[in-house]
């Protein structure tokens, strides 16, 4: 009897332990009440400090484009930095620069040229994770991206899921061009601060 008592602790105190593990991880969870339990531990959470590499596909012509231009004002063709052309994005996220590199989640968001001495993009978009640890989380970025220079940085506003209350900075660097299709690959290099 004796040893089944001792055997019932040994298991409670592990089905307890994997409840508190179980009840820790739940950031990711959805819905208005788990995001104010999670908010209620906050001032006990430490932050955390993530870094994230992964290629960014805009694919402007052939049969599946991935960035669609929505809007232009009656000058945007004549101006040689594309002023006030605005596209919407769905661009692949993968973890290396070819086209059949895996699938890590998507760029979704509004594009705008927004200069009209350089080739400068405003970008609005959202990180979109689907796979692996981040599954289901966000980053949400926005700022200037002047095209043309090397590295372009952009803060990090906000996120989702494991990223809430997310802030840091994404570095953008041109990999590979076409000036003939004006299909483009970037790699961003994330460095962000979350709880």
């Amino acid at each position: 009897m004796r040893k089944q008592q001792h055997l019932f602790l040994i298991i409670y105190f592990f089905i307890v332990i994997i409840c508190v593990l179980v009840d820790d991880s739940l950031a990711a969870e959805k819905g208005p009440k788990s995001v104010e339990k999670w908010f209620k531990k906050l001032h006990t959470s430490k932050e955390k400090v993530t870094k994230l590499n992964f290629y960014f596909h805009d694919i402007v012509s052939g049969n599946n484009p991935t960035a669609v231009p929505v809007a232009q004002a009656n000058a945007t063709f004549k101006s040689p930095t594309l002023f006030g052309l605005v596209s919407i994005i769905d661009n692949p996220l993968t973890v290396g620069p070819g086209p059949k590199s895996k699938v890590v989640g998507r760029a979704q968001g509004i594009t705008g040229y927004t200069s009209s001495e350089e080739m400068c993009l405003l970008m609005t978009l959202n990180f979109v994770f689907t796979g692996g640890k981040y599954n289901g989380s966000t980053l949400s970025v926005v700022g200037s991206n002047p095209i043309n220079q090397e590295y372009r940085e952009m803060p990090v506003l906000g996120g989702s899921g494991v990223f809430r209350l997310a802030r840091g900075v994404a570095t953008a660097e041109t990999a590979k061009f076409n000036p003939r299709s004006g299909n483009a690959v970037v790699e961003y290099n994330i460095m962000v601060l979350h709880y």
